[in-house]
C-alpha cells in the first residue's frame, strides 16, 4: 500500500509538472493544424473562463506579490487567444461560405446576439470596446506599470538599508530579515515582469483589430472571387463570423486587461480591494453630502424624482448607519471593561507561586507606553537588541525578559529582577530626557535633579525641547527608554553568573560536540559532570569572562583536571590555561596591561590572614579588608575617571579571596594572578598599594592588626 502511495504521488508530481509543455503545443497545434468547430467552441469557452478566474484573483490579492505568477499567466493567456485567433480565421476564411454556423456555435451566438441583422452596430460595438481597451484600460495599466517598475527600482537600496537596521537594531531575526530581501527582490522582479507583460495586453488589443481587418476583407475577397457569392451574400456571411470571432476573443482580453490594471494600481495592503474600498467608504462624513446633494437634485422640477429620491434615501440611510456604528465602536473604547467575580475562587496552581521568568523587568503604570505596541515600543525594541548583543559577548543565549506592569511601583518606577532577587530599581520620566555630567559638561541645567541608575552620574530630567540646549552645553542627553535599556543591560553583565544553569552547559557541550565529538567525550561525564561544568562557567562569568570561546576553555578543563579536582583549585588552574583570552578582554593585544599591584609585605601579610572553612565567606579580617578596599579606591579613582581600564594582579594564593573581596566595589575590574598573564605580554605597573612611599599605602598598624 505504501508503494502504491510512493507510485501515485511521483505520478501526480510528473503530472503536474507536464502540463504546461503540453499546454504550450497544444496551443501550436492551434496554429498550425485545422481543428474541429467544437474544439473551436470548447477553446473559446476556456479562454472566457480563464480570464474571468484571473481577473477575480487580482481582485482578491490583497497586495501585488499575491499573484505573483500574473505576469506568466498573463502571457499564456494572450499565447491562448491568439492561438484560438489564427484557428478561428482559417475557419471563418474556408467554411464562411456555408453560412454563419461555420466557425461554431460561440462565434454564431455572439454574432447574433450582439449583432442581429445589422452589421454597423456590431461594428460599432467592437469599436466601442477596443477604445475603452486600447485608449483608456490598456495605455493607463501600461504607464502605472512603467512607474512602478521605475520607483520600485530606485527604493531597492533603501528598502535593503532599512532592513539591515532594522536587524542591527535587534527589532527582526536574521531569518526575518531574509525573508525580508527575498521579498524585495521579489517585487522588483514582479513590477519589472509587469512593464513588459502590459505591452503584451497593448499588442493583444492591436492584434485583435488587425485580425478583424483580416477576416472581412480576406472573407469578402474570398466570397465574391472564389465562391461567386454576391457582395451582399458575402457580407451576410463573413462580416457577421468576423466580428462575432472578434467580439468573443476582445471579451477576454477586455478582463485580462482590467485585471492587469487592477493588480498595477493596487495599494499593498492587509484586506483585498473589496475590503479596500469598503473600509474606506465607511465614513457618514462621505455620504452625508452625497444624500444632501442627491435630495436637492430630486426636489428640481423636471428631474426624474422617482430615481434620484430613493437614491438620496439610499445615501441618507447609509450615512446615518454608519454615524450610528461610528458612536457605539467609540463608546466600546471608552468604556472599562467589565469585572468578572467567579463564583469560586480558582484553584492555586504553580503558577501561583511562580511565573518562571528569570529575568524580569516591572514597570509603572505611567512607564506602559514605553512597551505599548501601538506607539512602536521603543523599550522593547532595546531589550531585544540588548539580549541579542549580550548573548553574542557573553557565549549563551540570555533568557527573555518578562516585562509587565505592577500597580506596587510608583507610576514613574520600575525594577529589575534576577532570578527572584531584585537588581536595581529607580524612577524615570517617560515624557522628559536624561541629561547626564560626564564631567565635561559646563553651566547647569534647570529641572529635576537625579543620578544615572547604571553608572552614578549626576544627571537632570529636562524637558525634550531643551535638548540642544543641553547638548550645546556638554551634557550627554538620553530618553527614559534608553536610561531603562542601560540599567538593564548592566544588570544582565552583572548577574550573568545567576542567568547560566545546567541546560546553558548542556547546550553549549551539545554544539560543541557537532564539530569535537571527541573532546566533549574526553570532558563529560567523566571526569567531570554537568554540574561540575555548570559550576566553573558560572565562577568565570561571575568574574567577567565571556564563555564565548568555549572550545578554548572546554580545552582548558580537559588539561587542568589531570592535575587538579577540587571545584577552586581546579578554576584556577582552567584560568592559568585561558589567560591569554582574560588578558584580551581587557586591552587590546598590542597594548600593555595595566596594572595595579600589591607591596610585597602587604601581599605577604595577605596570604597568612587569608581564612578557609566555614570563615570562607569573609576571607580577610573585616578591618583590614576594608583598609584594602579604601586604598584600592584611592588608588584606582584616577584610573577610572580617565576611563583607562586596568587589572589588580597578585599571587596565585590570594587572587581568589580578594576577588570576593572587591566585586561589590569594583565589578568591572579583573582581580588576576601573575600566572594568568600570557608570556611575551607587556606590562605596565600604574599604581602599587602598600608601599610606603605610595600615596596609596594602607597604615602601618594594619600589620598589628593582622599578626
Amino acid at each position: 500500500m505504501a508503494t502504491a502511495a510512493v507510485r501515485k504521488t511521483i505520478w501526480l508530481a510528473a503530472g503536474r509538472t507536464a502540463i504546461l509543455p503540453v499546454a504550450i503545443l497544444v496551443l501550436v497545434g492551434l496554429m498550425v493544424v485545422p481543428v474541429p468547430t467544437a474544439v473551436l467552441d470548447i477553446g473559446f469557452i476556456s479562454n472566457i473562463t480563464i480570464s474571468l478566474a484571473v481577473l477575480m484573483v487580482s481582485l482578491n490579492a490583497a497586495k501585488p506579490l499575491d499573484f505573483s505568477s500574473f505576469p506568466t499567466v498573463l502571457l499564456f493567456a494572450t499565447l491562448l487567444r491568439l492561438s484560438l485567433n489564427v484557428a478561428s480565421t482559417r475557419v471563418v476564411l474556408v467554411n464562411g461560405h456555408t453560412g454563419a454556423n461555420a466557425a461554431g456555435m460561440v462565434i454564431e451566438i455572439f454574432g447574433h446576439f450582439l449583432i442581429g441583422e445589422h452589421y454597423v452596430v456590431g461594428i460599432f460595438i467592437f469599436a466601442i470596446l477596443m477604445i475603452i481597451n486600447l485608449v483608456v484600460v490598456t495605455k493607463g495599466a501600461g504607464r502605472v506599470s512603467e512607474v512602478s517598475a521605475r520607483f520600485t527600482l530606485d527604493a531597492m537600496p533603501g528598502k535593503q538599508m532599512a532592513i539591515d537596521a532594522d536587524l542591527n537594531a535587534g527589532l527582526i531575526t536574521p531569518e526575518e530579515a531574509k525573508n525580508r530581501r527575498q521579498e524585495v527582490a521579489t517585487e522588483a522582479g514582479f513590477y519589472g515582469s509587469m512593464d513588459g507583460a502590459s505591452k503584451f495586453v497593448k499588442g493583444d488589443a492591436v492584434a485583435g483589430v488587425l485580425i478583424l481587418l483580416v477576416n472581412i476583407i480576406g472573407g469578402l475577397i474570398l466570397g465574391v472571387f472564389s465562391y461567386n457569392m454576391t457582395l451582399s451574400d458575402a457580407a451576410s456571411n463573413y462580416v457577421q463570423l468576423a466580428i462575432g470571432d472578434a467580439l468573443v476573443a476582445q471579451i477576454p482580453s477586455f478582463l485580462l486587461s482590467f485585471a492587469t490594471a487592477s493588480i498595477v494600481t493596487r495599494v499593498t495592503s492587509s484586506f483585498d480591494l473589496t475590503g479596500q474600498i469598503v473600509s474606506q467608504f465607511n465614513s457618514a462624513r462621505a455620504w452625508t453630502p452625497v444624500a444632501v446633494i442627491l435630495g436637492f437634485l430630486g426636489i428640481v422640477p423636471g428631474m426624474p424624482h422617482f430615481v434620484i429620491l430613493p437614491a438620496a434615501g439610499l445615501s441618507g440611510w447609509t450615512a446615518w448607519k454608519l454615524h450610528k456604528s461610528a458612536q457605539a465602536e467609540a463608546a466600546k473604547k471608552e468604556a472599562p471593561p467589565p469585572v468578572v467575580v467567579p463564583d469560586t475562587p480558582p484553584p492555586v496552581s504553580w503558577n501561583d507561586v511562580s511565573d518562571g521568568a528569570v529575568l524580569s523587568l516591572e514597570i509603572g503604570y505611567g512607564l506602559i507606553p514605553l512597551v505599548d505596541d501601538r506607539k512602536k515600543a521603543p523599550l522593547m525594541a532595546r531589550v531585544t537588541g540588548i539580549r541579542r548583543q549580550l548573548s553574542r559577548d557573553l557565549g549563551f543565549v540570555i533568557p527573555l525578559v518578562r516585562v509587565r506592569d505592577n500597580l506596587s511601583l510608583g507610576a514613574n518606577s520600575y525594577r529589575i529582577s534576577v532570578s527572584g532577587v531584585v537588581t536595581g530599581e529607580d524612577e524615570v520620566w517617560p515624557d522628559q530626557l536624561m541629561a547626564l555630567n560626564n564631567g565635561d559638561a559646563d553651566g547647569t541645567l534647570v529641572g529635576r535633579v537625579s543620578k544615572d541608575p547604571t553608572f552614578g552620574l549626576n544627571a537632570v530630567w529636562i524637558p525634550e525641547n531643551r535638548r540642544s540646549d543641553a547638548i550645546v552645553a556638554g551634557y550627554t542627553v538620553v530618553d527614559a527608554a534608553t536610561v531603562i535599556a542601560t540599567h538593564l543591560n548592566q544588570s544582565i553583565i552583572n548577574n550573568a553568573a545567576d542567568l547560566f544553569g545546567m541546560d546553558d552547559a548542556q547546550k553549549l557541550l551539545d554544539m560543541l560536540k557537532e564539530t569535537a565529538p571527541q573532546l566533549v567525550s574526553a570532558v563529560t561525564p567523566q571526569p567531570l559532570s554537568l554540574a561540575v561544568i555548570t559550576l566553573i562557567c558560572r565562577s568565570l562569568l561571575w568574574e567577567g569572562v565571556s564563555l564565548h570561546e568555549f572550545r578554548r576553555i572546554v580545552e582548558a578543563m580537559v588539561d587542568a583536571v589531570r592535575e587538579e579536582t577540587e571545584p577552586n583549585a581546579l578554576l584556577e588552574a582552567i584560568r592559568i590555561r585561558i589567560g591569554g583570552i582574560i588578558v584580551q578582554s581587557i586591552v587590546p593585544v598590542k597594548m600593555p596591561l595595566p596594572v595595579v599591584t600589591f607591596e610585597p609585605k602587604l601581599e605577604a601579610l595577605l596570604s597568612q590572614g587569608v581564612r578557609s572553612g566555614p570563615q570562607a565567606a569573609h576571607p580577610f579580617e573585616p578591618a583590614l579588608a576594608n583598609r584594602i578596599v579604601t586604598a584600592l579606591e584611592s588608588a584606582a579613582q584616577p584610573l577610572l575617571s580617565n576611563g583607562q581600564r586596568f587589572a589588580i594582579v597578585t599571587s596565585p594564593v590570594i587572587r581568589r579571596p580578594l576577588a570576593r573581596l572587591l566585586k561589590p566595589h569594583f565589578s568591572e575590574i579583573s582581580v588576576l594572578s601573575f600566572l594568568e598573564i600570557p608570556d611575551g605580554k607587556p606590562v605596565e605597573v600604574v599604581a602599587v598599594v602598600g608601599d610606603g612611599q605610595s600615596s596609596h599605602s594602607i597604615p602601618a598598624n594594619n600589620a598589628e592588626a593582622v599578626s
